[in-house]
């Protein structure tokens, strides 16, 4: 059977006084302190995805794997796991969220995501519903959708991220007396980040109520999209959004929860069936280099090889 184990965020954010003493330290990661990493050497195959449970693990751990055979990643795209969009019962007005594991992971950003980026590894930040009402469906009107967009596309230049992935669970819509999906939210609030980062990833985790919401009033935003992935960990499933095969994961897994023979035929049925992505869920710090290998043998051909 296959596991969706997706952790809730409940925990308070900071103070939102302390947000403007982060923007040296974060926007300005790099510095020249640090002398930039090389990137890893390009590899073949598809692209692959890590979501990391910041709330339990470090984003370090997606650069400690490289192939043994050429020394590339065998991760290109890190998922910081998770922002949260909540709701402002007074101002009914939602609001872009980050439990103090999120915010320790931007507020750090010199050494939590500039060196995965100094990789070549992108660095995405997810966003998820809080059981408050608030989601990606139920904007009551475009610039209510196009004022949260701002606060995503606000948030990656702070922070020198790469990107913003949705997540449409744990909403919970109805809550606080917040409406129903609507048809035309999450086409807004996505034609509106597209607007915002041109040139920045957008993915989109193929569940909830937005991701069956993609076209409104002509617009169909399925190509504004980067990346989309089948949510549900040791199956296939090809996501429902007219992309490219080169940009969707029908494949899903959990590592060290899907067998690795189950991960192998799914990376093997990746390559045979043209698609271009493969999404892993929960690596954490311990070494993972033979579920990992169970995979990378399949989409690149060599080894998977730890770091620590």
């Amino acid at each position: 059977m296959f596991t969706l184990a997706r952790r809730r965020v409940r925990t308070a954010a900071l103070a939102l006084s302390a947000v403007a003493a982060l923007v040296l330290s974060a926007s300005g990661a790099t510095g020249a302190t640090a002398a930039p990493a090389a990137p890893a050497p390009a590899k073949q195959g598809p692209t692959s995805v890590a979501y990391i449970e910041v709330n339990n693990n470090s984003m370090l751990n997606v650069g400690k794997y490289t192939l043994a055979d050429g020394g590339g990643n065998v991760f290109d795209v890190a998922v910081i796991f998770a922002a949260n969009i909540n709701y402002d019962t007074a101002s009914k007005t939602a609001y872009l969220h980050f439990n103090e594991n999120v915010q320790r992971v931007l507020d750090n950003a010199a050494t939590q995501i500039r060196p995965l980026q100094q990789k070549g590894i992108k660095v995405l930040l997810s966003v998820l519903g809080n059981h408050q009402g608030a989601g990606f469906a139920n904007f009551p009107s475009q610039q209510a959708a196009s004022a949260f967009a701002t606060q995503l596309s606000d948030t990656v230049a702070e922070y020198g991220l790469d990107g913003v992935d949705f997540d449409d669970e744990y909403a919970e819509y109805g809550n606080n007396g917040t409406a129903q999906p609507n048809d035309s939210s999450f086409v807004h609030l996505v034609t509106a980040l597209r607007a915002n980062m041109p040139d920045k990833v957008i993915s989109l985790y193929n569940i909830g109520p937005a991701a069956s919401r993609l076209s409104y009033g002509g617009v169909d935003v399925s190509g504004k999209f980067d990346y989309a992935w089948n949510p549900y960990y040791g199956t296939w499933q090809v996501p429902g959004i007219a992309l490219p095969k080169a940009q969707l994961s029908p494949a899903a897994v959990e590592i060290g929860r899907t067998s690795q023979s189950t991960a192998a035929g799914l990376a093997r049925r990746t390559v045979d069936e043209g698609y271009g992505v493969y999404l892993t869920y929960n690596l954490d710090g311990s070494d993972r280099s033979a579920d990992v290998s169970a995979f990378t043998r399949e989409l690149y051909g060599s080894e998977a090889v730890y770091t620590p």
